[in-house]
């Protein structure tokens, strides 16, 4: 019993978990905190009643608080199949069909009632609902479901749902990356536990989230970020335990080709010479604000009365500024460890996969990048676009060190599939992006063939030096 319980606590959410909150075909990322307010959906309410509770299950909101939504025996009920209508040609849309106006269905929720309820009641005041057909009242009924009732459902994020949730309310953030392009992404890559990644992405950290959940916690994932850190804020929303981040370390890009051609380590894989400058100039002013302390204390010896109330106001100004200076070199050690970490983890040149998904070319970076996979290693590039693939299609063939090399694109349709009214969804994706995939390989010294060689050493007979007669 013991084992059970445990086991089900897995399922059930709790205080500083990350949920999404879904609503019909709508998502949105949230962390679980006490007395913390969430609006979604033009509604705010608290997630303190959802600790304890399932994942994927169903709550109302009342109050601004959740209470556990109770699923009703005859809640198809209102659906009036015996008093459908025939056709809607006689149908009038003039706006005078129903009876309820705005204030009274005000009224209806003042006086508590819920969502499933009023819909009873519109359809109860309409006269022209029973002479609708069976599909539009259908249609009219998820209609007004999607605006009356104040349920949500809170799911547990993974990589499809979190995919979902981007692609439909800010795809430019992750480069308009469809979540069955991700799918193939991952599969292409061969992402798999016990694995040693590199992941180039400016998709607000989802595709490096994927690459974790695939990987379980297990290998290494080495996140290769442009500027000065990396962005992972939809790392956050998967909710990963403590281990997960372990198997993280983060290298700049920057750093790359002095990590190849091996200065990296000359610099005792710290600070680059551009950091350490830079710290210096923010170390400089230091001593000039204790030169410009001592007219101060000047100025207290000449005048005790200002010494007294000075004094105090002095000492928590350095205590601030040694406070500062502490933060910062503990900052700059921490980055000196994980660079190095990660360094360590890239020195041997052997990653399993390159996964790269970004707004930037991605021709230069996969050039700087492959030769840190090792021979017989996928990897995958992501681009909104063709052309840019296509320049790396064209170079990589030039260069050599790779095959199977396939350009590709996803086609995704979704179909309404119901009785007697199966079609394509007239509201569909355009396109889900290209990927450019291959396998690299060894490349040996290059040994000439005899016929080369025969060539090489014997000229052939019209290049021969001509002889002039002097006769």
């Amino acid at each position: 019993m013991a084992d059970n319980g445990e086991d089900d606590s897995q399922y059930k959410m709790r205080e500083g978990d990350y949920v999404v909150l879904k609503r019909g075909d709508i998502f949105k990322a949230a962390q679980i905190q006490a007395k913390k307010k969430v609006i979604f959906e033009k509604q705010w309410f608290f997630l303190d009643n959802a600790v304890g509770h399932l994942y994927n299950s169903t709550f109302e909101i009342h109050g601004g608080q959740l209470q556990p939504k109770k699923i009703a025996v005859a809640e198809g009920s209102t659906d009036s199949k015996e008093a459908a209508g025939v056709d809607n040609r006689n149908i009038v849309d003039d706006g005078k069909s129903q009876k309820l106006t705005r204030d009274d269905i005000e009224m209806l929720k003042e006086k508590g009632l819920k969502g499933q309820e009023i819909i009873q009641q519109l359809i109860d005041n309409s006269s022209t609902f029973r002479d609708k057909t069976e599909y539009a009242q259908d249609k009219y009924i998820k209609k007004k479901k999607k605006k009356y009732e104040n349920s949500i459902t809170l799911l547990k994020p993974s990589c499809r749902i979190l995919a979902l949730m981007y692609h439909g309310r800010e795809p430019g953030k992750i480069c308009h990356l469809r979540y069955d392009t991700l799918a193939q992404m991952l599969t292409l890559g061969n992402i798999h536990a016990g694995s040693k990644v590199l992941v180039f992405e400016t998709c607000a950290g989802l595709v490096l989230g994927a690459v974790m959940e695939r990987m379980g916690g297990h290998g290494s994932v080495v996140q290769m970020y442009p500027g000065g850190g990396p962005v992972r804020a939809g790392v956050d929303s998967f909710g990963f335990p403590a281990h997960f981040h372990n198997t993280l370390h983060e290298f700049p890009i920057s750093r790359v080709n002095a990590l190849l051609a091996g200065t990296l380590d000359a610099a005792g894989k710290g600070p680059s010479a551009d950091e350490q400058l830079t710290n210096a100039e923010e170390e400089q002013p230091q001593p000039a604000a204790e030169q410009q302390g001592s007219p101060e204390e000047l100025s207290v010896d000449t005048s005790t009365a200002d010494a007294d109330s000075r004094a105090p106001e002095e000492r928590e100004k350095e205590k601030r500024r040694e406070a500062k200076e502490q933060e910062k070199k503990q900052r700059l050690d921490e980055k000196r460890k994980k660079l190095a970490t990660a360094a360590a983890v890239l020195e041997g040149r052997n990653a399993d996969g390159l996964v790269i998904a970004s707004r930037f070319h991605p021709c230069p970076v996969l050039m700087g990048l492959l030769p840190l996979l090792a021979p017989s290693r996928p990897f995958v590039v992501y681009s909104q676009y063709k052309e840019p693939l296509v320049e790396c299609y064209a170079k990589l063939k030039e260069q050599g060190g790779t095959v199977n090399l396939q350009l590709t694109n996803t086609w995704l349709r979704h179909y309404q599939v119901l009785p007697n009214r199966t079609h394509p969804m007239l509201l569909m994706s355009g396109g889900g992006g290209y990927l450019l995939s291959g396998t690299t390989v060894a490349q040996g010294p290059s040994k000439p063939s005899k016929a080369a060689a025969s060539q090489s050493t014997e000229e052939p007979a019209p290049k021969r030096a001509k002889t002039v007669d002097t006769d």
